[in-house]
């Protein structure tokens, strides 16, 4: 069951017409895309992706790009959208949208139930996970990371006893309390759970049930549920070297431009050209990717960067930047340490640096930004580590119409 009905809100004007999972990261993918690469690779093949706030663009892109699975051999990637089952209400948490498709899992009878979110990125084969719950006879397994611990505020912190069983869930604590043997260093929920199949229902029923409840895995289920039952924490490490596996939560538009800009690296710690862990995912086919124009001013080029298909770089200059599908620099512009999303166009002799252009954006001929910190905030959003995030809505403020 993978959760993929958040908002987003934190994301800004990148989630004001998608859901956070559906946001393009990486050049070609979507966010969705390595959970769903994550379980189709782990083997697992029945999936069900739940949404709510605005799907449409998640669904289609699910629709066209997922569809390969054979029914036919009990297969399946079923997009769930909310739809009031059990009363008049939407899904109220992540508890409340598995509680709402109960029946769905009672369909398939499945011996335990593997709970995800949508929204992060990691590459993370589930097969190990599954067989810990298994060996610790646990009744619950979560997901962990170790973060540091001035950033382990912003999630969901375990405490846990040298053998891995949970002691105490608490949902973004003021004070953080650090791993056994470490003082740097707290453990982070990956949103990732394990269930028996009988215990989650029972669980969820009772949860529903409680009208003081939030209805939700982190803030209610998992807390209630240590003193009584079996609740271990599985370490993302890898299996080999026992290092801290790679996991990003890109909920910021801080921490979204730095996990793309990370892959533009010599040797980036998610390798996304690893062909035994393939990331998969749709997108439009697309001619090659082209340089253009080669005098001295005017010289299309792309250094330490990523340009995806059906991008024509005219006589313009790229720098420590990634470049989605469809995008059009024209000649004189320069681009440095930028992420430039699908079907943008940028004018002639136009500046952009740190900066984050959402879909669809055209930028005009002469335009600056990440130039004038003043500047920008009057026209655009500026993040606390001065990133800026232009959307076609912001540009369109400017009296700029896309033609």
């Amino acid at each position: 069951m993978i959760m993929a009905g958040g908002r987003g809100e934190r994301l800004r004007g990148l989630t004001e017409h998608r859901c956070k999972p559906a946001t393009p990261f990486g050049g070609k993918f979507r966010i969705v895309d390595f959970v769903l690469s994550n379980c189709v690779n782990s083997g697992i093949r029945q999936i069900c992706l739940l949404t709510q706030y605005k799907g449409q663009s998640l669904i289609q892109h699910v629709q066209r790009g997922w569809s390969y699975l054979r029914g036919e051999f009990g297969e399946f990637i079923d997009v769930i959208p909310a739809q009031q089952q059990v009363g008049k209400h939407w899904y109220r948490g992540t508890a409340d949208s598995v509680y709402q498709n109960l029946d769905v899992i009672r369909q398939h009878r499945p011996k335990h139930v593997l709970v995800l979110a949508g929204d992060h990125i990691y590459k993370m084969d589930y097969g190990p996970m599954i067989a810990y719950h298994v060996e610790k006879g646990a009744d619950i397994t979560v997901g962990v990371v170790e973060v540091p611990i001035n950033d382990a505020r912003e999630f969901g912190v375990l405490s846990v006893t040298e053998w891995n069983r949970v002691t105490q869930f608490t949902e973004k604590p003021a004070n953080p309390e650090p791993m056994p043997g470490r003082t740097d260093v707290a453990l982070a929920s990956m949103g990732i759970y394990i269930f028996n199949t009988q215990l989650l229902e029972r669980l969820l029923v009772e949860d529903a049930a409680d009208e003081t409840s939030g209805h939700d895995f982190g803030k209610n289920i998992i807390p209630k549920a240590i003193d009584s039952l079996q609740v271990f924490a599985y370490p993302f490490r890898n299996v080999k070297t026992r290092a801290q596996n790679y996991w990003r939560d890109v909920g910021t538009v801080d921490a979204f431009f730095e996990a793309n800009l990370e892959l533009v690296h010599v040797a980036p710690e998610l390798n996304v050209y690893d062909e035994e862990w393939p990331i998969w995912t749709y997108q439009v086919q697309q001619p090659p990717a082209k340089f253009v124009l080669d005098e001295d001013g005017r010289r299309g080029m792309a250094i330490n960067s990523l340009v995806s298909g059906g991008s024509i770089i005219s006589g313009a200059v790229v720098r420590e930047s990634l470049l989605f599908s469809s995008v059009r620099v024209d000649e004189g512009s320069e681009i440095f340490r930028a992420v430039i999303m699908p079907g943008v166009h940028i004018g002639t002799g136009c500046t952009i640096r740190n900066a984050i252009i959402d879909e669809h954006c055209d930028v005009p001929a002469g335009m600056q930004i990440g130039v004038d910190a003043d500047r920008d905030r009057e026209r655009f959003d500026v993040t606390p580590k001065g990133v800026v995030l232009v959307t076609p809505e912001m540009l369109a403020k400017l009296g700029v119409v896309r033609t």
